[in-house]
């Protein structure tokens, strides 16, 4: 009896708020203004800055704001290849040379692939400052501030407001200058870009780490000279992005293969369809350009299971590189703790120590023990990142594990859900999902409903990029839902089924546990979103191990972090 008063409980309290949601969905007008979440206010932009930041930033932040931003608006089709529709170099050149070309004043790293730029890219980051070198590293986008785009030095640590500040105000009347030239045309981007590179030159790092924005081709980070490239690396090709990049794998693979500089060694990660690897090989052999394949049937690196340390869980792995008889080109890597979690993110680590041992083969002093420990020592917000038990309680979600993970494509789905299903094959889930408008959303959703042990899905918003345009509504990503589930074969309650038109909440929240099917439910609200997964991991798996992932792009995951600090 007290078994079912507890339920009932949560059942009638999760009524409540699905009546409360429902009333929102009906709403015209942006839901940000029209009321407070549960939890306060959603949090500030994307991109929240302190008090101090903000007045630190304001000039420079107004500045950007003014300028077209691809991310916020969305790229349009065909801008990432070779054609009359392409995004505009020349721009950034004339941008580069009316700062003094910085770009020509420092070696580079550059990074491109459909997933994995930015994991690559911090695995080797952490390699080369456990060597001792000043590194420059320049990602996109940002979790918290858009200080973390560009990080410098030894400590990894993001720039200062008060040196972001001054670099801008030193730059604003080149800045200006160019911005005549081009009528105004040159983006967000590439200001971020230019000045990125600046401060890099400026601060004479030893190697700057750079990841391309879209494609590589015609991205604005794609100005960096023969000269300047010490390794090009791109590390796979997927269909993210596929309008913008001519809309095929093989028309995708050119354009990231255009950051190949001619005479420089190429590292590709993979693994790649044969095919696909094909068309990198051959514009490697047309630039003259080595090839490091970090999934060469030689190598060796597998995951031999999963601890836990202070709390967080880690994967003890094995990466074994025999690239060349060189010893220079190998190495062995026995119980690698890996923090960063899963297949795909060990495949990026052996990604990122092939481009370390092409740097150690071409002059560069690399360390097998400074690469252990740069691997091991790596982090990155919203990916695979799990909450605090402190944090957790800052969200009002109790009893649960709290994963963040930034996953956005069919790929990434399934990698994070094979990354759950082998660090904790027993638990129940609830995502909580919001996503971008130009995304796979029925690929994404058939990976999470393939991987069982769902309890819940609540589809919810968050600003993409600090605006509206390209966020996906609510119940449109819910109808995604419905029709994925249709099309794998899978019963979901959901408020959309004919046969429950007639049915109260408190029905449908009633048969969804009776018979153990997973609710499905769109929550415009984030805040109320996080309220209902907590009482549907209370409610409906009470004694069970329960994880509740929030993802569907960095935005939410962005939201999520802007919530804990508000």
């Amino acid at each position: 009896m007290t078994r079912l008063l507890h339920f009932s409980f949560h059942r009638m309290k999760i009524l409540k708020l699905f009546r409360r949601c429902s009333v929102i969905t009906n709403r015209t007008g942006p839901i940000a203004s029209v009321r407070v979440g549960l939890l306060g206010n959603a949090g500030p932009k994307r991109g929240f800055c302190s008090s101090t930041e903000d007045s630190e930033l304001k000039d420079l932040m107004e500045y950007m704001d003014s300028l077209k931003n691809y991310e916020k608006s969305g790229v349009p089709v065909g801008a990432g290849t070779d054609s009359d529709d392409g995004f505009d170099l020349g721009r950034m050149r004339t941008l580069m040379e009316l700062l003094g070309r910085p770009h020509f004043k420092f070696k580079a790293v550059h990074i491109a692939g459909t997933k994995g730029k930015g994991s690559t890219a911090a695995f080797l980051c952490s390699i080369l400052r456990a060597e001792g070198y000043s590194v420059g590293c320049y990602t996109s986008p940002h979790i918290r501030t858009i200080r973390e785009r560009i990080t410098l030095g030894r400590s990894g640590e993001p720039v200062s407001a008060k040196a972001l500040n001054s670099l801008f105000q030193e730059n604003k009347e080149t800045l200006d200058r160019a911005m005549k030239v081009e009528n105004g045309y040159i983006s967000h981007f590439e200001v971020l870009t230019a000045l990125a590179f600046t401060l890099f030159a400026k601060e004479k790092v030893d190697i700057a780490v750079i990841e391309a924005g879209l494609g590589g081709a015609r991205d604005a980070t794609n100005v960096i000279p023969s000269s300047g490239l010490a390794t090009s690396v791109i590390t796979t090709i997927g269909e993210e992005h596929l309008a913008a990049l001519g809309g095929s794998l093989e028309s995708i693979a050119m354009a990231k293969s255009g950051i190949m500089k001619h005479g420089r060694p190429v590292v590709l990660g993979g693994p790649f369809l044969p095919h696909i690897e094909c068309i990198l090989r051959d514009k490697a052999l047309l630039m003259s350009s080595p090839v490091v394949l970090a999934s060469d049937t030689r190598n060796r690196s597998k995951i031999n299971g999963f601890s836990m340390h202070d709390g967080r869980p880690f994967q003890s792995c094995d990466i074994v590189l025999q690239l060349e008889s060189d010893s220079k080109l190998s190495i062995e890597l026995l119980d690698l703790k890996l923090y960063m979690l899963g297949s795909h993110q060990l495949q990026n680590a052996a990604t990122a120590t092939c481009a370390a041992l092409c740097l150690r083969n071409l002059g560069w002093r690399i360390s097998d023990a400074s690469i252990r420990t740069g691997l091991q020592q790596t982090h990155l917000l919203g990916r695979s990142q799990f909450l605090t038990s402190k944090e957790a309680q800052a969200l009002r979600l109790y009893g649960a594990t709290i994963l963040l993970d930034g996953a956005h494509t069919k790929e990434s789905a399934k990698a994070l859900m094979d990354t759950i299903k082998m660090t904790f094959p027993e638990s129940r889930l609830t995502l909580v999902v919001a996503m971008a408008n130009d995304k796979d959303h029925l690929g994404f959703a058939r990976e999470f409903l393939s991987g069982g042990h769902l309890e819940g899905v609540l589809c919810t918003e968050a600003n993409i990029a600090g605006g509206k345009s390209r966020t996906t509504a609510a119940s449109v990503l819910r109808n995604c839902w419905i029709q994925a589930s249709k099309e794998l074969g899978l019963d979901i309650v959901h408020d959309q089924m004919t046969e429950c038109q007639n049915f109260s909440m408190d029905q449908l929240v009633g048969l969804s546990t009776s018979e153990k099917r997973p609710l499905l439910a769109a929550v415009p609200s984030f805040p109320d979103s996080i309220k209902i997964a907590n009482l549907i991991s209370r409610g409906r798996t009470r004694d069970q191990s329960h994880i509740t992932v929030i993802t569907g792009s960095l935005h939410i995951v962005s939201l999520t972090l802007a919530t804990l600090n508000s």
